[in-house]
């Protein structure tokens, strides 16, 4: 891997099902070098609001051996993926490593990272600003997430190699001294240790998501805001480019014993036009309008229950919970020319009438899905 890959610290944020975990993996391959999915390099966690400190550094949990019970430390996501890097470090390897959180606001982040959000501070290096203090349950995880071999003995942290035990303050100062003048990355890491301090290095990002239609979320204060860079992942409107794997995905409707069959790409851009014609009334659109993958299709086809299921109840329960007016007057004709929605059943009664429109009014607004070899033009 080359030396110049600067680490990431970066926040996805956008509409439900815009891609923002699957953009995630392409930064991940595409700048970071690390292949998709792949589990040596990366830990991921989905934070939510039982998720706490504990969980992201680690925790002492009872484990039944026969008759007996004993306590053992679980490493959390944090430690787990900050060991792989120092690892990789004391190796002297190129290789970069990846922390990934889904749903960071919906869980209390400032409360989950405590200490460590000191550590979002990057220098120019890539090497966090500051250092903090970790306990000794910390420690023997981290030591065991960098495949060492830790014991404590009479409240004291042993290495074990081989028959023979060292002090970890020892073991730590002799491989400090041994990586000092070929590897300076790797003594840092060791002289960290010795002094019981961790510190995020640069070959270590940290990507996160946040779904911002999510009203049941914790807030995030600018303090933790402005440690991290942000991006935008936009919902598809106008001429926005249809995933390959979309372009032939088809919503089969049965509307008045006649089978009408339209493509789903032309639902969503319908869907996003009708939610952004009546911002006078939807707080924040760009939190509203839907993604690509909100509704994933099987076999090429999106059936219409998972619309009635997901989508209907999304639209009236998120989009235009405030005034249903805006999808009475969408959904009235000169044949009805007065539609009243006074419940949700209301609605989903009307499901094929509505998306039939809102698939008219993609298309209107979007022109011709291109085929493969026009887009690769």
């Amino acid at each position: 891997m080359p030396d110049d890959i600067k680490p990431i610290q970066k926040i996805l944020f956008g509409s439900p099902g815009t891609g923002k975990s699957y953009h995630i993996r392409e930064i991940a391959r595409d700048k970071l070098g690390i292949p998709l999915d792949d589990t040596t390099h990366t830990v991921k966690t989905v934070f939510h609001p039982e998720y706490t400190y504990a969980d992201f550094m680690g925790k002492l949990l009872p484990l039944t051996q026969g008759n007996s019970v004993i306590y053992k430390f679980y490493p959390g996501h944090f430690i787990r993926i900050l060991g792989m890097a120092y690892q990789g470090l004391i190796d002297g390897k190129k290789d970069h490593y990846l922390l990934v959180i889904d749903e960071l606001n919906r869980g209390n982040a400032a409360a989950i990272f405590g200490t460590v959000f000191q550590l979002l501070d990057r220098e120019s290096d890539g090497w966090s600003s500051y250092e903090v203090d970790i306990s000794d349950m910390e420690l023997v995880g981290l030591l065991e997430a960098m495949r060492l071999k830790p014991i404590i003995q009479d409240g004291t942290i042993e290495i074990k190699e081989g028959k023979t035990k060292i002090p970890c303050e020892d073991f730590c100062q002799r491989r400090k001294d041994e990586l000092k003048e070929e590897n300076s990355d790797g003594s840092r890491v060791f002289s960290l240790l010795q002094q019981r301090r961790i510190n995020i290095p640069h070959n270590l990002s940290i990507l996160a998501t946040i779904n911002t239609s999510d009203e049941s979320i914790y807030y995030l204060d600018s303090a933790f805001k402005r440690r991290w860079d942000w991006e935008y992942v936009d919902a598809p409107v106008g001429d926005a480019h249809i995933p390959k794997a979309l372009r032939d995905v088809k919503l089969v409707i049965n509307y008045e014993e006649e089978e009408e069959v339209k493509k789903w790409p032309y639902c969503i851009f319908g869907i996003n036009q009708l939610i952004k014609s009546n911002h006078q009334v939807i707080r924040r659109i760009e939190d509203k309008q839907i993604g690509w993958w909100f509704i994933k299709p099987e076999n090429d086809q999106v059936e219409l229950s998972q619309v009635k299921d997901k989508l209907m109840f999304y639209l009236w329960d998120s989009v235009f919970a405030r005034d249903k007016r805006p999808l009475e007057q969408f959904l009235s004709t000169p044949n009805k020319p007065s539609v009243k929605l006074t419940g949700y059943s209301d609605f989903i009664d009307l499901t094929e009438e509505f998306m039939i429109k809102v698939c008219n009014l993609g298309q209107e607004n979007h022109g011709i899905i291109m085929d493969d070899e026009e887009l690769d033009l």
